[in-house]
């Protein structure tokens, strides 16, 4: 296999690290004296219920809903699987939020809330608290992803317009509750993956409003009431650590972005290569991101006292890309567009970025691959990295020079996979 190859190969080993078949089932808990009621949401959570219905006994009673992404849906015998909008959410997103709701709130002790969580639930499962309009919630979402804000900042907000969210489903159920969650968020914090329906939150409408004059965003009228109002003392908090609402709830991190860079470590250990995991809690602008990974190669390629050559460079997160010009692409392509212009035609380095859920933003792509003979084509073809990069441009840029990444829908997600190798 030529350097491509070996990304493109590594790449695979990190997304099957984080199999939902091959991970759920180690963590599914005896069957309770009642029923099952499962309940999911994110982009991993259509193959996470079909790995509970495989290993479930055929003896205990269950069924249930589950939240995922368009085009993402698995065939699933007992749990009914909905699609809805993500990253905006939409009115199918709404309808099933409002319907597990109303199931959970059915349970007793006897019985067991199992909750299937991963990256994408936050949209995928609205549930617009009384007095804001889910039209008002799609205005709200799209001005704090375009604003470079983090998610964790944008779950803070998400979480106190929310009936949901926040730990509000946790509250409205009788029954003990086992949340299993495939994290797509640096630090791993349950709180912040699909916006925490079974976590308590320590963060407060002062902190959501905080977060909407960060970024001086101009909210519709109704978000603005509502978060004066709750910080004003008019409407309840969600649920605070220490509640006993939490008593009987346990949630579970079953995969993340470190163990998928371990098993990409490990597979180009076994080629020869030296590696480095740079971190798997990476934030900040992808294109700032990308400049100091570019002097890190540079400086390894001239000096390998630090690294001696081969070296694989693996990292993980999410970065943002605040939106200031009309071109396509998601945070890795910016990256990697970044990465390309710092290179600037360096010999003998690779790189590949890649969302690990298959989709990088909202195109139709995993992200890219970058390799010396890049920057050749794109001389031939006249192509201005600059001028792409300026206007945010990056899924055009890769796919003028026929190096985007291409996978479909994975079924997990546990956000980024950047690997950088030097000869």
């Amino acid at each position: 296999m030529n350097p491509r190859d070996y990304l493109l190969e590594s790449f695979s080993v990190a997304v099957k690290a984080a199999d939902p078949t091959q991970i759920v089932p180690q963590y599914l808990p005896k069957p309770p004296r009642g029923r099952t009621f499962v309940v999911g949401a994110g982009k991993a959570s259509a193959a996470m219920a079909a790995a509970f219905e495989r290993a479930w006994p055929a003896s205990a009673p269950f069924d249930g809903i589950v939240v995922t992404r368009y085009g993402h849906e698995l065939p699933a015998h007992t749990i009914r699987i909905v699609e809805a909008g993500h990253p905006i959410p939409d009115r199918n997103g709404e309808y099933a939020a409002r319907e597990i709701l109303a199931a959970v709130q059915t349970l007793t002790d006897e019985d067991l809330l199992l909750c299937l969580f991963s990256g994408g639930g936050s949209s995928l499962l609205p549930l617009p608290i009384n007095g804001i309009s889910l039209q008002d919630l799609q205005t709200v979402t799209r001005l704090l992803l375009l604003s470079g804000a983090s998610i964790q900042e944008i779950n803070i907000v998400r979480k106190h317009l929310s009936a949901i969210q926040g730990g509000r489903l946790a509250a409205a159920c009788r029954a003990p509750i086992l949340a299993l969650i495939i994290s797509d968020v640096t630090g791993d914090d349950a709180i912040h993956i699909a916006s925490g329906p079974c976590t308590a939150d320590p963060s407060t409408y002062s902190d959501a409003l905080a977060v909407l004059e960060r970024y001086h965003l101009d909210v519709p009228p109704p978000i603005l009431k509502l978060l004066r109002d709750g910080q004003a003392g008019i409407l309840a908090e969600t649920p605070k650590p220490g509640s006993p609402l939490f008593a009987r709830t346990d949630n579970r991190i079953i995969a993340n972005a470190h163990q998928s860079l371990v098993a990409a470590e490990n597979y180009f250990r076994a080629l020869g290569f030296n590696t480095l995991i740079l971190g798997d809690t990476v934030t900040g602008e992808a294109r700032e991101i990308a400049k100091s990974y570019a002097a890190l190669a540079r400086e390894i390629k001239s000096y390998p006292r630090l690294l001696k050559t081969p070296t694989a460079l693996l990292s993980g997160g999410e970065t943002t890309v605040t939106i200031k010009g009309d071109g396509r692409g998601g945070r890795n392509t910016e990256f990697l567009l970044s990465l390309f212009v710092e290179l600037a035609g360096v010999d003998n380095v690779y790189a590949l970025a890649c969302d690990t859920d298959g989709l990088d933003g909202t195109e139709n792509n995993a992200g890219a691959i970058l390799s010396p003979d890049s920057f050749n084509r794109a001389k031939q073809l006249e192509l201005n990295p600059a001028a792409f990069l300026s206007n945010n441009d990056s899924y055009t840029f890769f796919q003028r020079l026929n190096d985007l990444v291409i996978t479909g829908p994975t079924h997990t997600n546990v956000n980024d996979y950047r690997a950088i190798l030097i000869l």
